[in-house]
């Protein structure tokens, strides 16, 4: 595939975007195909301007998308298909690393309309990216989510909520698995 018709990596951060040790932030910095949507609200957020952001990110991208999201973003993935279906074909693929259970009790308090949780089967190719020991998610919830939005569910071992606090720089199996979306997109 040439580097004109490469899908651009479209990265999702969560909660209070991603900070500068985080793996999308060094993805940002050394890769030249990812590029970062810049949420207006990362500590308050509300679905509809995180969907609406979304979208006009996938839409006026130049190149066909594969979403690298993190966390919350993971959520806002599934919101984003089920709300704008006519332009999921411009989304190749989707990592979807740690999705935070925006259900539970304990999820932090600010966020508007992400609950409940989108379960409908996303329509293009996605792999969730999971942690036996996230804070924010059961391993029973995520596979149950990656059950539901058809995706390939990894497991990663005891690696925490995959963001800064697990210190994994630029995270060389997260990726491989992008590598994998992007060669079969």
């Amino acid at each position: 595939m040439s580097t004109a018709t490469a899908p651009t990596v479209l990265l999702l951060p969560g909660l209070y975007n991603s900070g500068p040790e985080h793996w999308q932030t060094h993805w940002e910095r050394e890769r030249k195909d990812c590029q970062r949507v810049e949420q207006a609200e990362w500590n308050t957020p509300r679905r509809d301007d995180w969907v609406a952001t979304l979208e006009r990110a996938i839409t006026g991208a130049q190149r066909p998308v594969v979403l690298a999201a993190h966390s919350l973003a993971c959520i806002l993935v599934a919101h984003w298909a089920s709300a704008h279906p006519a332009s999921a074909g411009r989304v190749h693929g989707a990592l979807l690393v740690a999705p935070s259970d925006t259900e539970a009790p304990d999820f932090p308090s600010g966020t508007v309309g992400f609950a409940p949780m989108p379960r409908l089967r996303l329509p293009f190719r996605s792999l969730v990216v999971a942690s036996t020991d996230d804070n924010y998610i059961t391993m029973d919830r995520v596979t149950g989510l990656a059950a539901d939005w058809g995706a390939r569910l990894v497991n990663v071992g005891a690696k925490g909520h995959l963001g800064s606090a697990a210190k994994l720089g630029s995270w060389p199996e997260g990726q491989a698995l992008l590598e994998e979306l992007l060669r079969s997109a």
